[in-house]
């Protein structure tokens, strides 16, 4: 998924050698690859475009540790004002090291490539390799190797998503050293197998040593309105800090990102270390440079950083009882078209204002008091109307401990609906708040959910609310104490219409 929309720079792709051997002192340098069409070769023209869109660039308010940042990886003309966000936030900072990470273009590979050589040339000068970090971070799991696989070229193309990264970092951070990252497979265990590894090691060091820069482009080829769409539920996600629904949508592609995993390993990194806010600083896609609405491509440049200044007050996940009454009925509506009819029911146009909001929710069914049905998403995948119709329509048909919902019953049916807050990943089980937050536990394959109302009901306490989740997830009660185990909380707007 290359970002280029113009054939005068395909035409200009430089097709030059990626890995040099310099015979007397055996030194193995990656070239650049890209120099000359995603970006000028000429060091005076690459530093006066850059300085020009560091100019432009809004300026930076942030405040606190950066240990993280999000930057787009197309060629200069289109990405570069987005990326220059990104870059002017860190300029005058300064760092030792810089982690930078991303996809793959070019060569597919089923595991994350960390650079073996002993730099990356760039027409500002080679950066050298932090050849010690890359030893520890490569011997930390069996999924991270050293590797040039995905650093290299691959017939007529090569490989831009770090190189276009470098003479930017280059140019705003002065010398440091470089540790190059390709992830091969894009799945939520890569994400932290490289995300945990990393944090291990940066925190034996001193503070503010380290940068991790996720290398990304958004989505691909849709109309300017749906990309925009499209973008804005991933960056929701990404300022909620709900790095796991990020995942899991880019995996199933609800969602898209060439760069997803390493944002979602970066942030794992980031929060392990300290971090507290994800900050956006920009999006726009490539039809805001050309005009052509048509095939863009998304951009957007961003910030993880501890906030010192943020409030530890959790603002109250809410919903209003208007909406709350339009979901209820869609709930109900859905559920007697499914059940009378076997049709799927369209939401009126009165309600599409809320197709834009996209959460997590389930709906559960009672009758006479009695468990009839239950179904839910635990994170965003669709639009919310969809979601509930959908979810309300599975519960009186699909779940399978119960016999489908019978036209006769519809009258004594009894709906509530659960609409679920973005996840937020959790780092010390003192944050549980019985009577506030549900729980999500997940280990490799194996997870399990269960809604704030749960222990209430139940009268459980934080302990018994982990080791129950444990076992709704097929895993030992006390799974919650394994460093292998992601817990992650949510609350929910929980509103109900019963029957009388």
């Amino acid at each position: 998924m290359i970002a280029l929309w113009s054939a005068q720079l395909v035409a200009l792709m430089s097709v030059l050698p990626t890995l040099s051997l310099h015979a007397a002192g055996k030194t193995h340098l990656r070239e650049a690859a890209v120099a000359g069409s995603f970006y000028p070769a000429e060091p005076a023209q690459l530093k006066a475009m850059m300085d020009q869109m560091l100019e432009a660039a809004p300026a930076a308010q942030t405040q606190g540790e950066i240990f993280a940042a999000i930057a787009p990886h197309a060629g200069y003309p289109y990405s570069g004002p987005v990326a220059a966000s990104t870059f002017a936030a860190l300029r005058g900072r300064h760092y030792k090291r810089v982690v930078v990470i991303a996809p793959t273009h070019v060569e597919a590979i089923a595991f994350t490539s960390v650079y073996n050589g002993d730099g990356y040339t760039t027409p500002l000068g080679t950066i050298p390799l932090d050849k010690e970090f890359a030893h520890k971070l490569a011997s930390s799991h069996g999924s991270i190797k050293l590797s040039a696989e995905g650093h290299t070229t691959s017939g007529e193309r090569g490989e831009h998503a770090i190189e276009v990264e470098l003479p930017w970092l280059q140019h705003v951070l002065g010398n440091f050293t470089l540790v190059p990252i390709i992830m091969g497979m894009q799945n939520y265990e890569s994400s932290r197998e490289l995300g945990t590894a990393l944090a291990a090691l940066i925190a034996k060091e001193p503070a503010g040593e380290t940068l991790i820069l996720a290398s990304s482009d958004l989505s691909h080829y849709h109309s300017y309105d749906e990309a925009t769409r499209l973008d804005h539920r991933s960056l929701a996600a990404f300022t909620a800090w709900d790095y796991y629904s990020m995942s899991r949508n880019f995996e199933s592609r609800h969602w898209e990102a060439c760069g997803g995993a390493p944002i979602v390993a970066a942030m794992i990194a980031a929060e392990r270390l300290g971090a507290n806010r994800a900050e956006l600083l920009r999006y726009a896609n490539s039809g805001d440079i050309t005009g052509d609405h048509g095939r863009v491509v998304g951009y957007s440049a961003g910030l993880l950083l501890r906030d010192d200044q943020a409030s530890t007050t959790e603002e109250p996940f809410a919903m209003s009882d208007d909406v709350k009454q339009q979901l209820l009925e869609l709930a109900r509506k859905s559920v007697e078209m499914a059940v009378r009819t076997h049709h799927v029911y369209e939401p009126e146009a009165s309600l599409a204002i809320e197709r834009e909001a996209e959460l997590g929710a389930f709906v559960t069914l009672h009758k006479q008091g009695q468990l009839r049905g239950c179904i839910g998403y635990t994170s965003a995948t669709k639009p919310l109307t969809q979601t509930i119709r959908d979810t309300a329509t599975l519960a009186a048909l699909r779940d399978p401990r119960f016999a489908a919902v019978t036209v006769e019953e519809l009258d004594s049916i009894d709906y509530e609906i659960s609409v679920l807050s973005p996840l937020r990943h959790v780092q010390n089980i003192e944050e549980i708040k019985i009577g506030r937050d549900g729980l999500l536990i997940k280990r490799g394959s194996r997870e399990g959910l269960l809604l704030p109302q749960v222990p209430v009901e139940q009268h459980w306490n934080r302990q018994t609310l982990l080791e129950q989740t444990c076992h709704k997830a097929g895993l030992e009660r006390d799974c919650w104490k394994s460093d292998q185990t992601d817990i992650f909380r949510f609350s929910a707007v929980v509103f109900r219409d019963d029957k009388k």
